[in-house]
């Protein structure tokens, strides 16, 4: 037991290579051969190609909104390299979203915004991303049953997932209906954090219940005048990923006949939940089991799903992860004392005193 906690990292590490080997070097391969699915991939038309490269393009553009949206001063340039940055960093390192928010907050305080103005940003985004994930299974199912093609397996995920949308909304609209309810949950996640600090000898944190309670007046007066853009904006980023994936089925061959782009959608919103998982950094391997399996099973051939998932994975993971490690190797250059764009993000906070 001593070892296991020692080593825990390492062999967290260990457990996800193992689960992006099976999936690759096994799974698959089972599924489709890989040289009928670079056959496949060969033949792609060149108008599929710019078809591609179009959508992937969107789909990184569509990054930058919702944290233009959620930290007021930031301007689009620095979004879009901010993103790409920050995404990079969850496709390197395991640990899923909570990663992905803390660099998030490492690379937006180099800039010099405000400590809340950040804060502020990074869980908004957060919580209406992983929202949106949650609720697409809801609408897969929805959309499956006015074609009459219910499953079970997806019906089972989307019942999970609304339960936790439920939970989940319920608590973030208490937290910001009244500030004592957010001191209280404050005070309770202070206490569970000094608890656990405790235990390696460290702590305690010097934030508590007061801080959440200034977070939700801060928060709720952002959240009066830009709600309704912060929606917008995340949905309209999270529909770009799946253009990209029905753009790669498209691509492949597979027709309407074979899958329409509601079991595209389907099967895409079981990979977006499994990808939540966070064992593999980027759900790599964990995406690619659950999405090719739905869209196998909703009637695609199997040599054009795998290149199709093959296809759509590469389009959203490689120039994120070209652009962002090109960013980060000169972020020093973007990095002034202080940025001028970090001025006036209080603002929603003045109107909402006032």
């Amino acid at each position: 037991m001593e070892f296991v906690k020692r080593h825990r990292t390492h062999l967290g590490t260990l457990f996800g290579l193992v689960i992006v080997g099976i999936t690759f070097g096994v799974v698959l391969p089972r599924i489709a051969d890989y040289r009928d699915v670079w056959d496949v991939l060969v033949t792609i038309d060149t108008k599929w190609v710019i078809a591609l490269v179009l959508a992937t393009a969107l789909n990184v553009i569509t990054f930058a909104p919702p944290w233009m949206v959620a930290l007021p001063g930031l301007r689009f340039g620095r979004a879009l390299v901010f993103t790409q940055a920050s995404t990079a960093i969850t496709y390197v390192v395991p640990g899923g979203g909570l990663v992905g928010m803390a660099g998030s907050f490492a690379l937006l305080r180099s800039w010099a915004f405000p400590t809340a103005a950040v804060a502020r940003a990074v869980t908004l985004t957060g919580i209406w991303n992983q929202l949106a994930n949650l609720l697409l299974p809801l609408v897969a199912v929805v959309l499956l049953a006015v074609e009459s093609e219910a499953d079970s397996g997806l019906v089972t995920i989307a019942l999970i997932g609304g339960a936790i949308f439920a939970v989940a909304v319920t608590v973030i609209c208490l937290v910001l209906w009244r500030a004592e309810f957010a001191r209280e949950i404050g005070d309770v996640c202070a206490r569970a954090v000094n608890a656990t600090l405790a235990r390696v000898k460290r702590g305690p944190v010097g934030w508590g219940g007061g801080s959440f309670a200034r977070f939700q007046v801060q928060t709720v007066g952002l959240l009066r005048r830009r709600w309704h853009m912060l929606t917008l904006s995340a949905i309209a980023g999270t529909l770009t990923i799946f253009f990209v994936l029905l753009v790669s089925v498209r691509a492949v061959g597979i027709d309407s006949s074979s899958l329409t782009w509601i079991e595209v959608f389907a099967g895409w919103s079981i990979g977006r939940v499994m990808g939540l998982i966070p064992i593999t950094p980027g759900g790599l391997g964990v995406v690619e089991l659950g999405l090719t399996t739905a869209l196998v099973t909703f009637g695609g051939a199997n040599a054009e799903v795998v290149a199709a998932v093959l296809l759509y994975r590469f389009a959203t993971i490689v120039p994120t992860l070209v652009l962002g490690g090109a960013t980060m190797l000169v972020w020093r250059r973007l990095n002034p004392d202080r940025h001028p764009e970090g001025e006036g993000v209080e603002e929603p906070v003045r109107n909402h005193r006032e």
